[in-house]
């Protein structure tokens, strides 16, 4: 009897795993619509337009913004092929071959939520600074 339930508790294993997975996909998702209406901003002539260095921090945004777009382009691909590679845990028959796993899956833990804190940041500083000057307008 014992010998069932180690196949169950993997498949368990394997699913809170791909469940991950699909979250972390889930969140660059989002970021990734919320990128676009922030480049569409960046973009925009809704700026004072004399506003002092409004050009360099324009600039310096977009440059955040693509290596954010970067990095989140290699997390999707490596979130990819995790979830691919985890069928081979299930054939995994001893606690070493599980590790392997284990560790890919808190790097990529750990990466998706660096790069997810990483655009939260830039993009409240974004708002923060855009909303003190966008243009008014005049009744």
């Amino acid at each position: 009897m014992a010998k069932q339930e180690a196949p169950i508790d993997q498949e368990k294993k394997v699913e809170e795993l791909h469940w991950d997975s699909q979250h972390w996909k889930s969140l660059l998702r989002l970021m990734q619509d919320e990128i676009l209406f922030i480049d569409r901003l960046l973009n925009s002539y809704v700026f004072e337009p004399n506003t002092p260095d409004l050009f360099k921090r324009l600039t310096n945004y977009k440059e955040r913004i693509e290596k954010i777009k970067t990095h989140q382009t290699v997390l999707r691909k490596a979130i990819s092929k995790h979830e691919n590679d985890l069928g081979g845990m299930l054939e995994c028959r001893n606690r070493e071959c599980d590790l392997g796993y284990y560790k890919k899956h808190d790097q990529l833990k750990e990466m998706v939520a660096s790069c997810t804190d990483v655009f939260q940041n830039l993009k409240t500083e974004i708002f923060n600074y855009a909303g003190g000057i966008l243009k008014k307008r005049k009744p």
